[in-house]
């Protein structure tokens, strides 16, 4: 069961359904300086067509909804994110939890606001349209540059899951890596929302 996927933009950042008409822009935000990607899944800018391909596999499987974010200073698009592993209610199969991931910006586009709005865009479609009750996101828990992005979004940090997912880190194939756990619930949602909304203001 796929999830509608509306375009939602702000100030600094769109966030489109991601496509194939996205590549050349993906491409070059690849090829930047990639030295903040050591335990996230960033495609080099010859991976980005098999890249999204995959993505776009996993939408039709009903398990990603992935987004291109456009820097609306340009129009063009300088990373990805997604929406992810939706959980619902057995019977009814009303949505009421997702997750956050497989985030990733250029590097001359970290630290300009996209990202904090990225998530801002998000978490309210999330929260206000959908009505879900939990947001979550999860890293390498070795990964401490993007453990303090996502607790600077107000998420609250739940523990280590050891051995949880797959790990992305380089000549790690095949391993399992330990996933640092965060999450917004309903009820902190607009204590989160004025957060980011204040942070945001410090970027204009």
């Amino acid at each position: 069961m796929r999830l509608p996927q509306p375009v939602l933009e702000g100030s600094f950042v769109r966030l489109e359904p991601l496509t194939h008409d996205h590549t050349g822009d993906l491409a070059a935000a690849a090829a930047q300086n990639r030295d903040s990607y050591g335990w996230t899944w960033v495609p080099t800018p010859e991976q980005v067509t098999g890249y999204i391909d995959t993505q776009l596999e996993r939408a039709a499987g009903g398990v990603l909804t992935p987004y291109a974010q456009i820097a609306v200073e340009t129009g063009r698009a300088v990373g990805a994110t997604a929406y992810w592993d939706p959980r619902r209610r057995p019977g009814t199969g009303e949505l009421y939890a997702i997750e956050i991931g497989f985030t990733w910006l250029a590097a001359a586009a970290q630290g300009t606001g996209i990202n904090t709005e990225a998530k801002l865009l998000l978490f309210g479609h999330a929260f206000e349209s959908w009505h879900v009750e939990r947001v979550d996101l999860k890293t390498d828990a070795r990964n401490t540059r993007s453990r303090a992005a996502i607790a600077a979004t107000g998420a609250t940090f739940e523990g280590v899951l050891r051995r949880w997912s797959r790990s992305w880190a380089p000549g790690e194939e095949g391993r399992l890596r330990d996933s640092a756990i965060f999450s917004v619930i309903a009820p902190e949602w607009p204590a989160c929302r004025d957060h980011l909304r204040r942070r945001l203001a410090t970027k204009r």
